[in-house]
């Protein structure tokens, strides 16, 4: 019997959007208030969605202390509190939420307690994003 669990984790951090292909016009024309040379901060939620055969001994999909644990050491400590921009991950791509979405999609892709479904992030009261895997098409930039 398959079921989905969903958990939410919080964490803050800062970023500037800025891209190394534009001039500070463009940027600015692109990114508006979000090109703020001092950066921004926000309050992220994070639900993960994953599912798995219920076990018939534990009734769980997973154990949930195992999978905050994962979400401690490979979310939390390495992004509540942060510049996104000084991250490796962010080394050379613009740090939205839409590509902050695909690279913690990337860690717990590696949780093996079950599958995982998709992310979901909430960036403000006004912006969220999901990202559930599977092949990007290339986009280039105009």
């Amino acid at each position: 019997m398959k079921a989905y669990l969903g958990r939410r984790y919080h964490f803050s951090a800062s970023h500037r959007l800025n891209s190394g292909v534009y001039d500070d016009a463009r940027n600015r024309e692109v990114y508006g208030k979000c090109n703020n040379p001092y950066g921004h901060g926000h309050n992220y939620t994070v639900e993960v969605t994953l599912s798995g055969m219920v076990d018939p001994l534990t009734g769980m999909v997973c154990n949930l202390a195992d999978l905050d644990a994962f979400a401690r050491e490979n979310l939390l400590d390495r992004f509540d509190h942060t510049n996104l921009n000084e991250l490796d991950c962010f080394e050379n791509l613009v740090s939205t939420t839409e590509n902050l979405s695909i690279e913690i999609h990337k860690i717990f892709a590696r949780f093996s307690g079950a599958h995982l479904e998709r992310i979901h992030i909430e960036e403000t009261s006004n912006n969220s994003f999901d990202y559930a895997g599977g092949a990007l098409p290339a986009i280039g930039i105009h």
